[in-house]
This record gives structure tokens, C-alpha cells and sequence, in this order.
């Protein structure tokens, strides 16, 4: 049997956590009433104390500095990649010819 993954939009994580806190409820009756998984909010609460600024960006979605990070991986490889084909041309020109 599989179960389908349900999948929550920001605001609803949100409204969750501060449903969750001025209730004075326990968590497992909240995720009930909810319906969300075990587990969920408590998981949404640290990321919410976490990453102010990003909050739930979702799957697949990176951050400023992920992105930074992933653009400045490629140039290094393209340079690496340059510098070995300089190496090569180098290398060719600096032989003696027979």
C-alpha cells in the first residue's frame, strides 16, 4: 500500500506553528486536529526559528548562498578544464621537433 506524501504550502505551515503555540494544546492533538504527520510541526517550528529569511522554500529550491556556492563549483571546474588543455598545448609547443 503507498501512501501519497501530502505536501503543505508555506502559509499553512505557518498558521500551524501559531495554532500549535497559543492553543495550549499537545502536540500530537494539533497534528491530529490538522491532519498533518506526526512529527510535522515540530519539524516546521525549528525551521521557522531557523531560517527567518527562507523559510519553507520547498524541494529543489536553494538559497542565495547555495546558489553562490553551486555557480562558484562550475567555474572552478571550467577552469580546472582550461587550465589542463593550456597544460596539453604547452606541453606541445615545448618539445623538440624531430
Amino acid at each position: 500500500m503507498n501512501k501519497k506524501r501530502r505536501v503543505y504550502d508555506k502559509q499553512f505551515k505557518i498558521d500551524a506553528v501559531r495554532f500549535y503555540e497559543e492553543s495550549g494544546k499537545k502536540l500530537t492533538e494539533v497534528e491530529n486536529e490538522l491532519g498533518t504527520g506526526a512529527g510535522c510541526i515540530s519539524h516546521w517550528r525549528r525551521e521557522l526559528s531557523e531560517e527567518k529569511d527562507e523559510i519553507f522554500r520547498g524541494n529543489g529550491n536553494m538559497t542565495e548562498e547555495q546558489k553562490e556556492l553551486a555557480r562558484l563549483r562550475r567555474e572552478v571546474e571550467v577552469l580546472k578544464e582550461e587550465r589542463e588543455i593550456l597544460k596539453k598545448v604547452v606541453g606541445m609547443f615545448s618539445k623538440p621537433s624531430r
